[in-house]
């Protein structure tokens, strides 16, 4: 070929490239070929050739003589053996289609079909991610509701909750509740694991505690253990999960404080008014928390739970604190040395450096300033003696 006929040819070539990608920008689904072939002006082709391009996967090319000639040709788009779209062209006159435009336009429709499977497979997956965190978002606002988002004002003791998920939602839960006897009860749970399954495993937990708190007669919290393993356990098992639960029942006429634990982190007991008064007149905090260590294994574990309540008598201006491993794991990041975690220690350092009293806001606050990604549900309760 000289290169007056490359010259000649050259500009049909741009031509036909330049149509063909006009044309992919619109193309669209097999049943809606007939408005985009009436939209860019070109004849509508008939359906049934279409079907059948579509099952053989070749090419058509037609020539047309009235009212005006014309040739069209149409190419399948096909990805993975389906048609996502169709592809029309169309050259006014009677000028022929090159055998080698042809296979040009047929090599860039596969990479095409390729391209628009991935944006539909895309767009898809958007869609449902989309539908996804909004049901999230739902089941977060349900699982929040199902936590108490008021408190008793009670003359005799202060009490202070907050339970963040580490995910959307979680299977972290806390309870406080009154009993019409007077006592007042409270628990921080865990359920292993995190996201969905752990959420529903937390809402049946907190149901079940629920029913038997309220009981006529005020039980005993290892009695309590007992049956919330009895109810739990059989599908604990089966989902290959446990709970972690701390349960206290406190009675403010005597200021008698009962407990159970289930294989969760020790409660910690001070004296704030000690403390307090240790930092305004010493400058340095000797006050050490107690830890109450009486502790039976997590729920859904063995069979029949079994294990000792531990009993205490609390003062004026004791704290009672229980929390999650959300909070004794967070990692905290230091500018010296790599991560480490907070630990009860650490925990008890950050609470006798607060002035102004307890408040598990601002404690919460420093753990995630500290913490550069909350990697576990976080939960914290405390009751204070007044």
């Amino acid at each position: 070929m000289g290169n007056r006929d490359a010259e000649a040819l050259q500009p049909n070539r741009l031509e036909t490239l330049n149509g063909l990608l006009e044309i992919l920008d619109d193309s669209k689904p097999l049943d809606q070929i007939g408005s985009s072939a009436a939209a860019l002006g070109v004849p509508e082709p008939d359906s049934a050739l279409l079907m059948t391009l579509t099952q053989t996967c070749q090419s058509q090319l037609l020539s047309i003589v009235e009212p005006s000639p014309y040739t069209q040709l149409i190419v399948p788009l096909i990805c993975q053996q389906e048609p996502v779209a169709v592809l029309v062209l169309h050259k006014q006159g009677s000028t022929v289609w090159a055998e080698e435009e042809i296979r040009l336009i047929e090599s860039v429709a596969e990479q095409a079909a390729l391209a628009i499977s991935q944006a539909k497979l895309y767009q898809r997956i958007q869609a449902q991610t989309e539908q996804m965190r909004a049901e999230l978002a739902v089941a977060r606002q349900i699982q929040t509701n199902l936590l108490r988002q008021t408190f008793p004002d009670l003359e005799t003791v202060k009490i202070q909750a907050y339970c963040f998920p580490a995910r959307e939602i979680g299977g972290d839960f806390f309870e406080i509740y009154v009993h019409p006897q007077g006592d007042i009860w409270l628990a921080v749970g865990d359920v292993s694991g995190k996201g969905v399954p752990a959420a529903l495993f937390m809402a049946s937990a907190i149901s079940l505690l629920r029913r038997e708190l309220a009981q006529e007669t005020s039980p005993a919290p290892n009695i309590v253990m007992q049956n919330l393993n009895h109810s739990l356990s059989d599908n604990l098992v089966n989902s290959n999960c446990f709970i972690t639960l701390i349960l206290a029942r406190y009675t403010p006429t005597t200021r008698e404080l009962i407990y159970a634990n289930a294989g969760h982190i020790y409660p910690l007991v001070w004296s704030q008014r000690q403390l307090e008064k240790e930092r305004q007149t010493v400058g340095v905090v000797s006050v050490e928390p107690t830890y109450l260590k009486t502790r039976g294994v997590p729920l859904g574990i063995l069979p029949v739970w079994k294990a000792a309540a531990g009993q205490l008598t609390l003062q004026s201006g004791d704290v009672l604190l229980l929390t999650s491993d959300g909070i004794t794991e967070a990692a905290l990041e230091s500018s010296t040395q790599a991560r480490t975690m907070l630990q009860q220690a650490g925990l008890w350092q950050l609470i006798s450096q607060q002035r102004g009293g307890l408040n598990l806001k601002d404690l919460l606050s420093v753990i995630q300033m500290k913490t550069q990604v909350q990697e576990d549900d976080q939960t914290i309760l405390s009751l204070e003696v007044l």
